[in-house]
């Protein structure tokens, strides 16, 4: 079973000054040693980071991390499957009153489909997504 990393996990180290490795390395201290990945909306999000950042030192630390994490990490596109995945999803939870965030419902059908957990500071909106394995972190 691998790790798939939700965004605010790499905000939070990203914000601290962190490196993708040394996000990484924290990761597997508190994890274990498993395969970590990232889920393409992840870069869709960190990318709009970039774009709102205020400050152009800001905005150039952010793009760094980014392609960063592009150049070290696996990530994951969304496939059909995904895809196919994701829309049952929603609509079954729809059907029970429950909205799930588009960007972390696509990031949790790709750990799903992969048989990976989801890393998260995110806890609440990724329990949303029935049978997915949530770790705090």
């Amino acid at each position: 079973m691998g790790l798939i990393l939700d965004s605010s996990v790499l905000i939070a180290g990203e914000r601290r000054g962190e490196t993708v490795r040394q996000v990484i390395e924290r990761v597997r201290v508190a994890c274990g040693d498993t395969e970590t990945a990232l889920s393409v909306v992840t870069i869709v999000e960190l990318t709009h980071g970039i774009y709102r950042a205020k400050a152009e030192p800001d905005r150039i630390r952010r793009s760094k991390f980014v392609e960063e994490l592009i150049r070290d990490m696996i990530v994951h596109p969304v496939s059909v499957a995904i895809a196919k995945l994701a829309g049952r999803i929603e609509g079954e939870q729809a059907t029970k009153g429950i909205t799930i965030d588009f960007e972390d419902l696509v990031i949790g059908t790709t750990a799903l489909h992969l048989e990976f957990e989801v890393a998260t500071t995110n806890v609440k909106h990724f329990q949303l997504i029935p049978g997915l394995n949530v770790v705090a972190l």
